[in-house]
């Protein structure tokens, strides 16, 4: 399969651009998007398409209205004998999103679509179609190219019209990839967004605005509102009704550095709501009624967040949940540490799915890095955030976990082993070797970074030898929380070739420059 410019992508996104038009963003803009169909069901936050496989596929779209869902699906964009699909209505209990499941696809084959939205008790009352595509999983040896990043609408720096809008979603979209992979912080909900920021030349930062993200997210309302904040953007919407995603979460989806079981100290007055797991709890209501993903669907017997994502004979993709499970931050150099950051339940099915998989490329897809050391400093403790905590010598804390997982791919010898992650707001490639670790039972392996979407951009994080990393490339600015209007906005790029099996990994900037290229050979346990 070669990557070439969308088939007719002008027709294919025609529905959902004019199903959206609406939503060119004033400054201050609360109300929903409307359509030329007065009083039929609108379709105004575009659709989504996520955790393909090679014969099924979700749908996602959000209604102004209660609405029945209705999904067409077609071979080519002229949608002559489409087959529909019923899907569930949408009403206010899931603030009117909903996801239909496809089935029976066509493996490795462009899928059209297109939403339509019926009254709940006329069928032929219908709004707008809003349209999209994607590709199926191919059953055979093909090339692959996805995408990840993360961190969109950070530090309270919005949706900015004089910008364009996040414009980094055109240029992944122009990569043509077979999906996008979003390391987290797919929101900022602990990140109030206001009109302008002053920037350092003294110029503003002008923002969208809307009055969910006037304040933290403390109810569900709140957190519904947050994530519909971004898709007011132009060109995520088109992105999304172009590409695919497999979406994870971090920390922001709820609140900066949070972790089950934590008391938001009095002093924070922003905070009306003092218990994080109540508020985690709309948070992952709202989240998985944002985004089409397979384990969250109402109804899902597994009800999380991690799963595997197969993609053909060449890949799989096995997305970490390193929030849920974790244990309370502190310093981090506990010399037993059972639960550690993925939680024991959680290593034990990593385990177990990394030694089934049969794939070329076993992609580990972590919301947080490894060798990267991110301090928790939210109530003035010098704590961790992350897995490593500064001390470079033999594994202490969540860094025991991280030694058992990769001494079991060592002693398994499980092949082609990457690590993608983001959250740390700048772009880098570490390798790590056991010959300059203090753990030493490991094979080589590679992690890269990447993000932010569209959030403030910080210096590069310190390295902990424990494992032994070497920083081979890094970009990331020198001053803190620098905007996206000065740049320093990043994704990555894997591309595997379908006859070699090599894995590329690409890092690129917002503009899609790319920054730097490592490939990597197949059938090796380090690299």
């Amino acid at each position: 399969m070669s990557h070439r410019p969308f088939p007719a992508r002008r027709s294919v996104l025609r529905g959902t651009l004019a199903a959206s038009a609406a939503l060119t963003v004033p400054v201050t803009l609360g109300a929903a998007p409307a359509l030329a169909l007065s009083g039929r069901p609108k379709a105004g936050w575009g659709v989504q398409a996520g955790d393909v496989t090679s014969d099924s596929g979700l749908v996602w779209v959000r209604s102004d209205r209660p609405a029945r869902m209705i999904v067409e699906t077609s071979a080519t964009e002229s949608f002559r004998n489409p087959h529909r699909w019923h899907g569930p209505l949408l009403g206010a209990d899931t603030d009117f999103t909903g996801t239909t499941r496809l089935r029976g696809l066509p493996s490795g084959r462009q899928v059209h679509y297109r939403v339509l939205l019926a009254g709940p008790d006329d069928p032929r009352r219908t709004g707008e179609p809003v349209t999209g595509t994607f590709r199926t999983v191919p059953s055979g040896r093909r090339d692959v190219r996805f995408l990840w990043s993360g961190d969109l609408a950070g530090q309270g720096w919005g949706i900015n019209p004089d910008l364009g809008g996040y414009r980094i979603y055109d240029a992944m979209g122009r990569l043509d990839p077979d999906f996008f992979l979003c390391s987290g912080d797919n929101i900022y909900a602990d990140g109030p967004i206001t009109a302008t920021q002053a920037l350092p030349d003294g110029s503003l930062y002008r923002s969208v605005t809307t009055e969910e993200k006037s304040k933290v997210a403390e109810t569900l309302a709140e957190f519904r509102g947050n994530f519909r904040y971004n898709l007011l953007d132009e060109n995520l919407r088109r992105f999304n009704a172009q590409v695919p995603s497999i979406i994870q979460w971090d920390d922001h989806e709820v609140r900066n550095n949070w972790y089950p079981g934590e008391v938001i100290a009095a002093s924070d007055t922003r905070y009306t709501e003092k218990s994080v797991d109540v508020m985690a709890v709309h948070a992952r209501r709202a989240f998985s009624e944002y985004f089409p993903i397979s384990t969250l669907r109402p109804g899902a017997k597994e009800g999380r967040v991690q799963r595997v994502m197969r993609h053909g004979p060449l890949l799989d993709v096995f997305v970490l949940d390193m929030r849920t499970y974790r244990n309370s931050n502190s310093p981090d150099k506990q010399t037993v540490d059972p639960q550690g950051i993925l939680g024991r339940e959680q290593l034990e099915w990593l385990k177990r799915e990394l030694s089934r998989s049969r794939a070329v490329w076993k992609v580990i897809a972590a919301d947080m890095p490894l060798g990267l050391v991110v301090p928790d400093a939210t109530e003035g403790k010098p704590n961790i955030e992350a897995v490593a905590q500064g001390d470079p010598g033999a594994p202490l804390g969540r860094e025991l976990q991280i030694a058992e997982l990769l001494r079991y791919i060592k002693h398994r010898r499980i092949t082609g082993t990457v690590w993608l992650t983001a959250d740390v707001h700048h772009t880098s490639a570490q390798h790590y070797q056991p010959s300059r670790a203090a753990f030493t039972d490991f094979e080589p392996f590679w992690e890269f970074v990447s993000g932010p979407l569209n959030a403030g951009a910080f210096p590069a994080s310190d390295l902990d030898n424990t494992f032994g990393p070497e920083r081979v490339f890094v970009k990331a600015p020198t001053a803190q929380n620098v905007s996206p209007a000065e740049g320093y906005q990043f994704f990555g790029e894997v591309d595997i070739d379908g006859h070699s099996g090599e894995l590329t990994v690409r890092l690129r900037e917002q503009d899609g420059t790319v920054l730097f290229t490592k490939t990597l050979q197949p059938g090796r346990v380090g690299q």
